[in-house]
């Protein structure tokens, strides 16, 4: 066999070769783009969806609907089944109608610019101060702040010496908490009320604009920052580094000015 016959030989082998490697990508070719085009199951938002709403509860009150696309269509990352393994995560934003549902999208806890951490054992209350009393733009979430009560110095009691305690209108201020942690702030001025007088009503003045300060309180913090919102003025100091505020710490117009309180009360009884 000369070298001729050869090459016409091992020629035609590469081209048998080459028909069966193509013949073999087109066979995959269609069998991939069949595959491609099979029908998968996806959830479609039907209805908005709000924060916090649970898979299980958008899916009984259809908020979102099952459906099939092909397989070639199915975003990575939608959301394959609904079961007892996920059918309890919330919704960590809001979900516009229309959109493929992600898996993504659902976790244990929702997130936003209103979600706020509350520390374990605590509860978060809100407190409204004056630009002033919350020490302007000063205290943001994460800082540590006493909270301080101005209240009238009531004597307790029926007595002469009480009543007359009680006439004279003292008043006294006394650390209410002495430290707690701010976990959010109120950016936002709440309406300033005006004090209406029924006589002269052009003379109402406006008062400074009040801001939302929300502190993590224990249940026992908790009570006394309740009855102080509800019966006090209160204020608050930002906390600097080794400060050591006293829990019973207290001063009123008697000790402040150094008032004798028996000629006070000897005074008021003439």
């Amino acid at each position: 066999m000369n070298r001729r016959t050869i090459a016409v030989i091992v020629a035609i082998l590469l081209a048998l070769a080459g028909t069966a490697l193509v013949f073999t990508y087109v066979q995959g070719a269609d069998a991939r783009a069949v595959e491609g085009q099979q029908p998968v199951k996806v959830y479609v938002v039907d209805k908005p969806i709000s924060a916090g709403t649970t898979l299980k509860d958008a899916q009984r009150s259809k908020q979102l609907v099952e459906t099939r696309v092909a397989a070639d269509a199915r975003p990575t990352g939608a959301l394959e089944d609904i079961d007892s393994e996920n059918s309890n995560l919330l919704a960590l934003t809001d979900i516009q109608a229309g959109e493929f549902v992600m898996a993504a999208r659902f976790g244990t806890r929702p997130v936003g610019e209103k979600a706020i951490e509350i520390p374990a054992g605590k509860l978060a209350m809100s407190v409204e101060l004056s630009d002033p009393a919350r020490i302007g733009k000063f205290v943001t979430p994460g800082s540590d702040i006493t909270v301080f009560a101005t209240h009238a110095v009531k004597a307790l009691g029926e007595g002469k010496t009480a009543k007359q305690v009680n006439d004279l209108g003292i008043k006294g201020t006394t650390v209410l908490l002495p430290k707690v942690e701010v976990i959010a702030m109120g950016d936002t001025p709440l309406a300033a009320p005006q004090n209406d007088d029924s006589t002269d009503k052009a003379n109402t003045q406006q008062k400074t604009p009040s801001f939302l300060v929300t502190v993590a309180v224990t249940p026992d913090q908790a009570t006394r920052l309740a009855h102080g919102i509800n019966e006090y003025t209160l204020y608050a100091g930002l906390r600097g580094a080794d400060v050591k505020m006293p829990a019973d710490g207290h001063t009123d117009d008697v000790q402040i000015f150094k008032l004798d309180l028996n000629t006070m009360l000897q005074q008021a009884g003439q």
